[in-house]
C-alpha cells in the first residue's frame, strides 16, 4: 500500500545546500537530510561530536524521524530540530552578538576537529539566538576532516564575523545596514577599502585582511604551494578568536537614547511611577511572547522578563541594544533577545525574490505589545500618523497592548517640534484614542503622577 505523501513547506530560505533542507509540516519545522551528505550525517552522529556539542550547548538538539515526509528520492533521513520561537537575522544584532555568534562558530570549528569533522559553512544566518546566548543551528554544515587542505569555510567567516567586527571597532559605525547590503558577507575588497590605514599595525588585521586581499582566496594559496595542517589550522583558529576576543565597544560612549531615564526633564521619580503602574498592569499576562519596542537598555523588559516570559526588545539605537545584552546574555534565567530594529524603518524582506530573509513584520507577532516613550517620537520625529502606526501597532499584536502616550506640552514633546514647521494635527488625547479605536479597546488608561503623559492598557478587538 503506498502512503500518501504528507502536505508539506519548504522554508524559503533553505535551498541553497544540496545536502538537506528545512520544510514546514503539522505544526513543526524538519530538515531532511540528503543521500549526498548520509556520510557525513552519520559522521556526525557516530563520532560523538553531536553528543558534545549539545551536552555544551553549542549546537541545537534534535530528534530523528524515520519517515520520508517529503517522498523525496533524495532522502536519507529527516530530523526533528528544537522549535526555535522567533528567527532573527545577522544584520539586527548588535556589535557583541555578532562577536558571540562569532566565537562561537569557532568553538564549534575547534570541537569539530577534535573528532575529524569541520565546518563546511560559516555563515552567520548558521547562529541563532535563545535566552540570550547564541547556538548553531545548521546540522548539515558539518563535513569530514581533510588536515592537508584549507579550511572551506575561512573567507565564508571573515566575511560574516571578522569584517563587520573590523569595521565597526575601527569607524565606529553601526555595520547593520552593511551586512542588510552584502547578505553573503561583506567582501574582503570592501572590508580592505574601508578600514583605516592604523588597522594595518595590528598583525591580525593584516593577515586575514590584507594579505588576504593581496593573493585571494584559499584556493589561491594552496595552488602556491602552502600545505596545509591541523597545527596550522589551529593556529589560524586561535588568532581568529584572540583577534575577535579583543574587540569591543566602549560602554562609555553617549548615544542617542543610552542616558533617555537620567535625564532632568523626566527624572528618576517618573520612571518608579511608570514602573509602578507597569507592574500592576502585567501581572495578569501569563504567557506568550513580548514585544517592547523602543525598548531603549531595557528596563521594562527586564521586568517582563521576571515573569519568565519570552520577550523580543527591539531599538534603533545600537548601543543600548549591546548594553541590554551584555546585562543579560550571562544569567541562565534570562528569557530577552535584544535587537537592533528601528520600528519607524524595520528589517525588510530581502534575497531571492525577497522571500529568503522575511521581513520583521512577517516574523514577529506578539501576544503582548509594550511601546512606553516611543509613540510621540514616530509621530512627531518620524512624521508617522497617528492612525497609521495604530494600524501597525494592530498588526503587530495578537492580544494586549501597553502604550504611552505624550501630550504635545510635554517638555520632551516640545524639544521634537522646537524646529518643526509642521507636524500631524491634531495631536492630542482625543486624536489618539480615535486613532486606536478601529483596533484596540481601551481596558485602562492611567496619568503617570506629576506627568501629564498617560498609559493605556488596550485588547486587540
Amino acid at each position: 500500500m503506498i502512503k500518501e505523501m504528507s502536505e508539506y513547506s519548504p522554508h524559503s530560505a533553505s535551498f541553497k545546500d544540496p545536502a538537506g533542507f528545512i520544510f514546514y509540516s503539522n505544526g513543526n519545522y524538519y530538515r531532511q537530510v540528503n543521500q549526498i551528505c548520509s556520510s557525513d550525517y552519520e559522521l556526525l552522529m557516530s563520532s560523538g561530536l553531536y553528543k558534545t556539542l549539545v551536552e555544551k550547548k553549542l549546537l541545537i538538539p534534535h530528534t530523528e524521524i524515520s519517515e520520508n515526509l517529503t517522498q523525496s528520492p533524495d532522502w536519507h533521513k529527516t530530523i526533528l530540530p528544537a522549535q526555535l520561537s522567533f528567527i532573527s537575522y545577522p544584520y539586527e544584532w548588535c556589535f557583541d552578538e555578532l562577536k558571540d555568534a562569532a566565537l562561537l562558530t569557532l568553538s564549534v570549528v575547534k570541537n569539530a576537529m577534535e573528532f575529524g569533522m569541520i565546518l563546511k559553512d560559516a555563515a552567520n544566518f548558521n547562529v541563532q539566538f535563545q535566552a540570550g546566548r547564541p547556538v548553531f543551528i545548521d546540522t548539515l554544515s558539518f563535513t569530514k576532516y581533510d588536515a592537508e587542505k584549507p579550511w572551506i569555510a575561512y573567507k565564508q567567516f571573515c566575511e560574516c564575523f571578522l569584517f563587520p567586527l573590523l569595521i565597526e571597532y575601527y569607524l565606529k559605525i553601526d555595520v547593520q545596514k552593511l551586512l542588510s547590503s552584502y547578505i553573503n558577507g561583506i567582501p574582503v575588497t570592501v572590508a580592505a577599502r574601508l578600514l583605516p590605514f592604523k588597522s594595518r599595525i595590528k598583525l591580525s588585521v593584516w593577515f586575514h585582511v590584507y594579505l588576504q586581499n593581496a593573493v585571494g582566496s584559499g584556493n589561491k594559496l594552496k595552488t602556491r604551494g602552502l600545505k596545509f595542517s591541523r597545527e596550522k589550522l589551529s593556529g589560524v583558529i586561535d588568532n581568529l578568536e584572540s583577534a575577535i576576543e579583543s574587540l569591543h565597544v566602549k560602554d562609555n560612549t553617549k548615544s542617542t537614547w543610552n542616558s533617555y531615564y537620567d535625564e532632568k526633564i523626566l527624572g528618576r521619580n517618573y520612571l518608579l511611577e511608570k514602573e509602578k503602574i507597569f507592574r500592576q498592569w502585567i501581572s495578569n499576562i501569563d504567557g506568550g511572547l513580548v514585544l517592547d519596542i523602543g525598548c531603549n537598555e531595557g528596563y521594562f523588559s527586564r521586568i517582563v522578563a521576571e515573569k519568565k516570559l519570552s520577550v523580543i526588545a527591539i531599538d534603533s539605537d545600537s548601543l543600548c541594544i549591546n548594553k541590554l545584552y551584555e546585562g543579560v546574555k550571562n544569567n541562565p534565567q534570562n528569557t530577552i533577545t535584544p535587537l537592533c530594529i528601528d520600528i519607524s524603518n524595520p528589517t525588510p524582506a530581502i534575497g531571492f525574490r525577497q522571500r529568503e530573509r522575511q521581513s520583521f513584520e512577517d516574523r514577529v507577532k506578539a501576544d503582548t505589545v509594550i511601546a512606553l516613550a516611543i509613540f510621540h517620537h514616530l509621530v512627531l520625529t518620524e512624521n508617522i500618523p497617528m492612525n497609521a502606526l495604530a494600524e501597525m501597532l494592530a498588526f503587530l499584536t495578537r492580544d494586549c497592548l501597553i502604550i504611552e502616550f505624550v501630550p504635545l506640552d510635554d517638555e520632551k514633546a516640545q524639544q521634537l517640534i522646537a524646529n518643526k514647521e509642521c507636524y500631524h494635527l491634531p495631536y492630542d488625547k482625543n486624536a489618539f484614542e480615535k486613532a486606536f479605536e478601529p483596533f484596540f479597546s481601551i481596558e485602562k488608561e492611567q496619568i503617570i503622577p506629576g506627568t501629564g503623559r498617560i498609559l493605556y492598557c488596550m485588547k486587540k478587538v
